[in-house]
C-alpha cells in the first residue's frame, strides 16, 4: 500500500500544488489587469499560463521523483526527461514574457506617437527583435538539452578544439543563409522597408505584409503572396511609395480629338474631383502632352493621401470624364476621318483663283432642305 501511495501522493501533490499555484496567479494577472487600463501588459502575461504551470509541475517532480520509488532501475532516465521537459517548458516562458514586454513597449510607443511611417518603422524592428530573441533562446535551450547527455559533455572539447575549422565551414556552406538574416537586421534598423509599405517590386505592386530574418513577403492588389529574400532589397532597387510621405500625385491620359473642349474638361475635372472623396485638395491639372495627326494626348493630375487613395481617383476621374465626353461633347472623342478636307478660302483645287473671285468650296455637307 505504502508503494501505492507514496507516487500518488507525490505526483497528485505536484500537480495540485501547480494547479492551485496557477489558478492564483492568473487572477492576480486578471486582477491587476483590471486595475491598469493603460497597459496591456498584465493581459499579455496570461498567455504565459500553460508554460507556467509546466515548470512548475516538472520542476517539483524533479525534485521529489526520488521519493516516489517508482521505476528506480529508470530513474536516471525519467529524470533526464523531466530536466528535458522543464528545459523546453521554461524556455517556453522566456518567449512568451518577452512578446508580453515587447508588445507593451510597442503599444506605449504607438499611443504617444501618431505618424504612421515611424509606426511602420517601429513595428518592423519589433517583430525582429522578437524573432531573434526566440531564435536565441531556442538554441540556448536546446544547447542546455544536449548538455545533460553525458556523451556531447565529454563530446564538448574535441568540439571546442575544431570550432574554428566547423566555423569558417560553416560559413561558406551558410553563405546564403547568413547574408538574408544580416540583411534581415539591415533592413529592421536601417528603414528601408517597413511592414505596411507599399512597394513596387519586379513590376508587381503591393503592401509588404511580413519581415522574417530571411524572406520577405508582399502581398498584392489582387491578394497574391510574393515571397523575396530579404538580401533582394539590399542588393537591388525598388520602389518604396510609402518613404518618407504617403502622399502621391497620379496621373491619367486620353486621346482625344484635336476639337475637344480643354476648358470645360478642365472644369469638369474640378467638379469630379471634388466629389470624390478620396482626392485630398492640394492640387490638380489638365494639359495636352502630345499630338498625333488624328489625336491629341491629354493628362490631367491630382493628388491623395496614400496609394490607395490615388487609385480610386485615377479610375474615378477616368472614368467620369469619359462618360461626359460621350454624352456632352460626342465629336471629342478619337475618331477616323473620312470625308475630303476642306481648302483654304484663297484657294481652289489647290491652286489660287486667277480671276480674284471667290473659291469654290471643295466640299459643302449637305442641307436638310435639299
Amino acid at each position: 500500500m505504502e508503494n501505492l501511495l507514496r507516487p500518488l501522493i507525490v505526483v497528485g501533490g505536484a500537480v495540485a500544488v501547480t494547479l492551485v499555484i496557477g489558478w492564483i496567479t492568473d487572477r492576480l494577472l486578471c486582477k491587476a489587469d483590471e486595475r491598469h487600463h493603460e497597459t496591456p501588459l498584465w493581459g499579455l502575461l496570461r498567455r504565459g499560463r500553460i508554460p507556467y504551470q509546466l515548470v512548475l509541475c516538472a520542476a517539483m517532480l524533479r525534485a521529489s521523483y526520488d521519493e516516489t520509488k517508482l521505476l528506480e532501475r529508470h530513474s536516471a532516465a525519467v529524470g533526464r526527461t523531466l530536466t528535458l521537459v522543464l528545459i523546453g517548458a521554461t524556455a517556453w516562458l522566456v518567449i512568451r514574457i518577452a512578446g508580453a514586454i515587447v508588445e507593451t513597449t510597442y503599444t506605449s510607443y504607438a499611443r504617444a506617437h501618431r505618424d504612421p511611417a515611424r509606426l511602420r518603422r517601429v513595428r518592423t524592428q519589433v517583430s525582429l527583435i522578437m524573432r531573434v530573441v526566440s531564435a536565441v533562446v531556442g538554441v540556448v535551450a536546446v544547447a542546455a538539452m544536449l548538455l545533460t547527455f553525458p556523451a556531447f559533455r565529454a563530446a564538448g572539447a574535441s568540439l571546442l578544439a575544431s570550432a574554428g575549422i566547423l566555423g569558417i565551414v560553416a560559413g561558406v556552406a551558410a553563405q546564403s543563409t547568413l547574408g538574408n538574416m544580416f540583411a534581415g537586421l539591415q533592413i529592421a534598423f536601417g528603414d528601408m522597408v517597413r511592414i505596411g509599405d507599399t512597394v513596387v517590386v519586379d513590376g508587381e505592386w503591393g503592401t509588404v505584409e511580413e519581415i522574417t530574418l530571411t524572406f520577405l513577403t508582399v502581398r498584392t492588389w489582387d491578394e497574391r503572396r510574393i515571397t523575396m529574400p530579404v538580401s533582394y532589397f539590399t542588393s537591388k532597387p525598388f520602389e518604396n511609395w510609402s518613404r518618407g510621405t504617403p502622399q502621391m500625385t497620379g496621373t491619367v491620359f486620353w486621346h482625344v480629338d484635336h476639337s475637344a473642349p480643354l476648358d470645360a474638361m478642365r472644369e469638369k475635372l474640378r467638379d469630379f474631383l471634388r466629389e470624390c472623396p478620396a482626392w485630398d485638395g492640394r492640387a490638380y491639372g489638365l494639359d495636352v502632352t502630345d499630338t498625333t495627326p488624328n489625336t491629341m494626348q491629354v493628362r490631367a493630375l491630382a493628388t491623395a493621401k496614400d496609394a490607395d487613395d490615388i487609385w480610386t481617383v485615377r479610375v474615378t476621374i477616368r472614368e467620369r470624364m469619359i462618360s461626359w465626353l460621350a454624352d456632352e461633347h460626342p465629336y471629342a472623342l478619337p475618331r477616323v476621318n473620312t470625308a475630303e478636307a476642306s481648302l483654304p478660302p484663297n484657294r481652289t483645287n489647290g491652286h489660287p483663283s486667277s480671276d480674284g473671285a471667290s473659291p469654290r468650296r471643295a466640299y459643302e455637307p449637305p442641307r436638310a432642305d435639299r
